[in-house]
């Protein structure tokens, strides 16, 4: 279970990813979104597509609206990865960024973005994820998690969902675009954070108390 975040991790690395389908075992990612922030403000950000090797459902095509001809013409004119160089291209952003310090944020990011990363990883490469990003373990924070640690579901029966949080804390949407859905993600979570600090500041006004930005390695926890 998540912790309530009083303080923002110093370098935050949005992700998200548009997919083929819902099935984390068998559908690939079509599109990768990377945004990093540092000391809470945005300075760096990659969104690509890729070429899958499977269907996209009918399912996701009408959420993220994204279609095999695209994808091809895409790839015809070297805008879109193949599968297993796509793989490559965000296993190399997220060990770069885990390297120094990230914390990853998304919006059901370990359960779906994560593990249908790792489980194509596999299926692919024949490799381990957390191998090759030279982790033990990943530092993630769940928007939508960090949220029920904030308010639980038994105390507020309020939709979840990414896009539901955006408008719950004035962020705008992300639109089911990957770069920006990990954009919105790490917005919302600042703004989390600015929340469970303006409590923080009700609650012991005699303390000057003011946003505070710690070293990821230090505040960073799992999902």
């Amino acid at each position: 279970m998540h912790k309530k975040y009083l303080v923002v991790p110093e370098l935050l690395l949005g992700f998200d990813t548009e997919t083929t389908g819902l099935d984390v075992n068998a559908d690939r990612a079509i599109s990768y979104g990377f945004s990093a922030y540092q000391r809470g403000r945005p300075v760096w950000s990659e969104h690509f597509y890729v070429r899958p090797d499977r269907a996209i459902s009918p399912g996701a095509q009408r959420v993220h609206g994204v279609s095999m001809d695209e994808l091809d013409e895409k790839y015809r004119r070297n805008e879109a990865l193949s599968v297993p160089m796509g793989l490559i291209r965000a296993v190399s952003v997220l060990r770069d960024h885990l390297g120094r310090g990230a914390v990853i944020v998304g919006a059901n990011v370990t359960p779906f973005d994560l593990a249908m990363l790792k489980r194509s990883y596999d299926a692919i490469l024949h490799k381990d994820l957390l191998s090759d990003l030279h982790v033990s373990r990943l530092p993630v924070i769940d928007v939508i998690k960090h949220d029920e640690a904030i308010e639980s579901r038994a105390a507020s029966r309020r939709a979840r969902s990414l896009t539901s949080l955006c408008r719950h804390y004035g962020v705008e949407p992300g639109g089911h675009n990957a770069l920006s859905d990990a954009r919105a993600a790490v917005e919302v979570f600042l703004a989390q954070v600015a929340k469970n600090d303006d409590e923080r500041r009700a609650t012991s006004p005699q303390i000057p108390f003011a946003l505070e930005y710690h070293p990821s390695s230090e505040r960073a926890t799992g999902s």
